[in-house]
């Protein structure tokens, strides 16, 4: 019985890959043309004031842009940073991390059409709320002009290699880890779960919702990765309502995000932000199950046999789950080897010295590796900073140097889209 199990698992396991991978690598080709060809000065240009305008404009931009909750953040910190209205800045962290070009096409895929629509509508209209109740209920402040200098990105040029780095290295490496995860979770569910488990248990309608969206506020769930999740506790019974639920509140809040919102933009921001994807994501969720067909959000997966619309050929699906399983081996080696070298600059780096005093400073919101490149660069990247050695489990990061000061590593911290909690013992 447990070789069956254990067979019907991998079983799942592959098909639920095979379904995603072929519209997973295209969002991630589409996702680094976005990130090589966008303009820069695009944001600035159309999110600087506080209206009802900016917040569109804020939105329609976030909606197709590939940003996990994990990677949004110093995207949407920089937008303030630059010069975006605090409404416009709610109005993209709220719509950016719910969709992408890469979830909307798995979305497609595992889903059926219907939801992929109705996902970046949700957002849109989540995102407008939120940044439409900021604008009236919060006073702006904006960024100084200093830290508007300080804080401009630079951009890649345009080239094959620029677009496929970021397509199938960096961005690979910001969700592989939760993918992989979705990907395991899901098979287990379906494996282990009896088929329509939520409808015996009555934790359909709006008790599923609530549910959901209690189990999804604090937890980290990826935009792409949560899709398996979603086509599984679909076909166990879980009602289409309580399902977008999940998709909106889960890759849009966690731990992470609400600190760095709060820290960065104010508590009453922080609570317009939670009421914009609550109310949105149960709005729409009781849309989706009293005012739509039912027959639109209808499971299009059938896990001992493969995706049901079958318009993709045999080699290709299965030709894709190869490369991408190939990709994310290759994002975990490269991880790896990171990791071993931060070890190495670690056990190198002067633990005391008179000349060059140490530091340990408390950071917020690093969950993955690629958070903790990003602030060991940042901080490196300072002149009286020697080097710098970052720790994911225990949110500190160890500084080297001569005269370092506390209150630029601060605003370094910031800028990067992460918490400074200050010195640490």
């Amino acid at each position: 019985m447990a070789a069956k199990y254990i067979l019907n698992y991998f079983i799942v396991l592959w098909e639920l890959t095979a379904d995603m991978a072929p519209y997973l690598l295209l969002g991630f080709l589409f996702a680094g043309l976005l990130k090589v060809f966008l303009p820069q000065n695009l944001m600035n240009r159309y999110l600087g004031k506080s209206s009802f305008k900016s917040v569109v404009n804020a939105s329609l931009l976030g909606i197709p842009l590939p940003l996990c909750s994990c990677g949004v953040l110093p995207a949407g910190i920089s937008l303030y940073k630059n010069g975006a209205s605090k409404g416009s800045s709610v109005s993209f962290l709220i719509s950016t991390p719910q969709t992408g070009v890469d979830s909307i096409l798995v979305t497609w895929s595992m889903l059926g059409l219907p939801f992929a629509v109705v996902r970046p509508i949700a957002a849109l209209f989540t995102g407008v709320i939120g940044g439409v109740m900021t604008n009236k209920l919060e006073k702006e402040k904006k960024a100084s002009k200093d830290e508007q200098e300080d804080f401009k990105a630079v951009k890649p040029r345009p080239s094959l290699k620029a677009i496929l780095d970021y397509a199938f290295v960096e961005m690979m490496a910001d969700i592989a880890k939760w993918l992989v995860i979705g990907l395991l979770i899901a098979a287990l569910i379906s494996v282990l779960i009896p088929d329509n488990f939520f409808q015996d248990f009555q934790m359909s309608g709006l008790l599923g919702m609530l549910i959901i969206l209690v189990a999804s506020i604090p937890l980290y769930i990826c935009a792409t990765s949560s899709v398996p999740i979603a086509a599984v506790l679909l076909m166990k019974g879980l009602s289409p309502g309580a399902l977008l639920v999940f998709l909106m509140a889960g890759p849009a809040t966690n731990a992470a995000t609400m600190t760095v919102v709060g820290q960065n933009l104010g508590r009453k921001t922080l609570f317009i932000y939670l009421a914009a994807l609550v109310i949105g994501s149960l709005a729409f969720g009781l849309v989706i199950d009293y005012f739509l067909p039912g027959n639109w959000f209808l499971p299009v997966l059938d896990m001992m046999g493969g995706h049901q619309h079958g318009f993709l050929p045999s080699w290709l699906t299965y030709g894709s789950a190869v490369i991408l399983i190939l990709l994310l081996i290759n994002s975990f080696i490269l991880q790896y080897r990171e990791k071993m070298k931060s070890k190495k600059r670690e056990e190198s780096a002067p633990q005391f010295s008179i000349d060059i005093p140490a530091m340990v400073i408390g950071v917020e919101g690093m969950t993955c590796e690629h958070c903790k490149a990003k602030v060991e660069n940042g901080l490196r990247s300072q002149d009286n900073i020697t080097n710098a050695i970052a720790d994911t489990e225990s949110n500190t990061v160890k500084l080297y140097g001569a005269s370092i000061s506390t209150d630029k590593i601060e605003k370094v911290i910031q800028e990067l889209g992460y918490v400074f909690k200050g010195k640490q013992p």
